[in-house]
């Protein structure tokens, strides 16, 4: 990647910042070329950092608006870039949930079958947060929270079991046994 790839994405994370749009799925696409051009660079740290804040903002990026399919794929090469097959999968996953709404993206079909091939090449490694649904991930804040599962339940329009299915599914993905633990482990690795 040249200089002006990394000045580029510099200036796109500073204006995200200083503008406090990091809760914007517009700052998606941002975050995920940043986190490859950090992996090209050997900054495997910084980007998944990157990614991870990328992350945060996958339960906006939905068949609503189209162009997300491709904010996704960037995350998808960022993830396979940084070995990360699970994290690829998920990410994936949702890229096809677009393309079942909306068939006619162009060459997103395309891209996201080259992809999915470079995950399943890769060496499968340990789950983790990366492979998070977007289910899993609007719960994670309310987690964080003192309510209970009935009460995060009502908030999201779910039952206290989903709740808890999903609870349980984070609990695994982070290697974690406890609500605690699992929001000491994403604090730890960004997501919060």
């Amino acid at each position: 990647m040249s200089g002006r790839a990394r000045a580029h994405a510099e200036r796109a994370i500073g204006l995200i910042e200083a503008q406090q749009l990091e809760g914007y799925l517009e700052a998606c696409p941002a975050y995920a070329v940043a986190a490859r051009i950090a992996v090209h660079e050997g900054d495997p740290a910084r980007a998944k950092e990157l990614i991870a804040r990328a992350a945060r903002l996958r339960p906006l990026l939905t068949y609503a608006l189209p162009h997300s399919a491709l904010w996704l794929l960037e995350m998808a090469k960022a993830y396979v870039e940084l070995a990360d097959a699970a994290g690829a999968r998920a990410v994936l996953r949702e890229v096809r949930d677009i393309l079942h709404q909306r068939p006619d993206l162009g060459i997103v079909a395309a891209q996201c079958a080259d992809l999915q091939a470079a995950a399943d090449r890769l060496r499968e490694g340990v789950v983790g947060a990366s492979s998070l649904t977007n289910a899993e991930l609007r719960l994670l804040p309310l987690l964080s929270t003192h309510l209970s599962f009935q009460e995060i339940g009502e908030r999201l329009f779910v039952s206290r079991n989903t709740v808890k299915t999903h609870a349980m599914s984070i609990y695994q993905k982070l290697g974690v046994a406890s609500r605690s633990e699992a929001i000491a482990r994403v604090q730890e690795i960004g997501l919060l």
